[in-house]
């Protein structure tokens, strides 16, 4: 049984019987996409989990590309009903999008175990551990079995439309140079499967010999790396055009 943002006002913190549970079904897996408190301290969906995997994309409150003005929500390429139905309730519906784009990307939507979003975001749980990591929607029950807990919170990021598909890669980078400088740091993955775009590293201070690492929730999964094209820029001109390089990148993927 899959919940796609199962309601909560009327139903959250009610006994089993009247609302969604692990015990409805051998398998229950959850997509929360709208716990956020509105009005009157009620979101359309609820937080707390209730089944066997309960999945949280970007946190489960506020889904990327929800905050939209009104006018860019509406006229949208999925039509002026369908982006004025969005406008209206788009968290709540975000979660039927990501359960069918689960099925074009059987690899997509890795959730990682983890105390909450926020330690999510600061790299705690990655990678997968040896078990693996299950896939958010159609393709969660492949992970029928293997969970130890009574509940299990996964969490991980998605695009702003679709498709929603990300793969998240942690990079660390080390950097060469003979002195400071203000200014940003680029990585462009390369890999059998596919390349990315531009993820930024970190900006403001740039100091050779330190070691810099982020995560980037890539829109492709690369696959096997082939080469990593490091960029940099200054904030701001600097007449003494300063150099700076990269001693040493490293990339991992959550999955493996």
């Amino acid at each position: 049984l899959s919940g796609l943002d199962p309601a909560q006002p009327y139903f959250q913190s009610t006994p089993i019987e009247v609302r969604l549970d692990k015990s409805d079904a051998e398998f229950v897996d959850v997509i929360h996409t709208d716990s956020a408190p509105t009005i009157p301290n009620l979101g359309f969906g609820m937080s707390t989990a209730i089944g066997h995997l309960d999945f949280y994309p970007n946190g489960g409150k506020q889904m990327p590309g929800c905050g939209k003005n009104p006018v860019s929500q509406i006229v949208d390429l999925d039509g002026i009903w369908e982006g004025t139905r969005d406008f209206v309730a788009c968290n709540h519906l975000r979660s039927y999008k990501y359960y069918s784009d689960s099925i074009i990307y059987p690899d997509g939507f890795l959730g990682y175990s983890c105390a909450s979003y926020d330690v999510f975001e600061r790299g705690s749980c990655f990678p997968c551990p040896r078990e693996g990591c299950p896939n958010m929607g159609h393709f969660a029950d492949k992970f029928k079995g293997k969970t130890r807990n009574d509940f299990v919170k996964l969490y991980l990021n998605t695009g702003e439309a679709k498709d929603f598909a990300l793969w998240r890669y942690k990079v660390t980078v080390t950097l060469s140079g003979k002195r400071k400088v203000k200014g940003y740091v680029n990585i462009a993955l390369y890999g059998s499967a596919g390349n990315t775009r531009q993820h930024q590293i970190v900006e403001g201070t740039l100091q050779p010999d330190n070691t810099y690492t982020s995560f980037i929730d890539a829109e492709v999964n690369i696959g096997t790396v082939t080469k990593v094209k490091f960029l940099w820029n200054n904030s701001w001109l600097n007449p003494t055009f300063p150099k700076l390089g990269a001693t040493t990148i490293t990339v991992q993927s959550g999955e493996n």
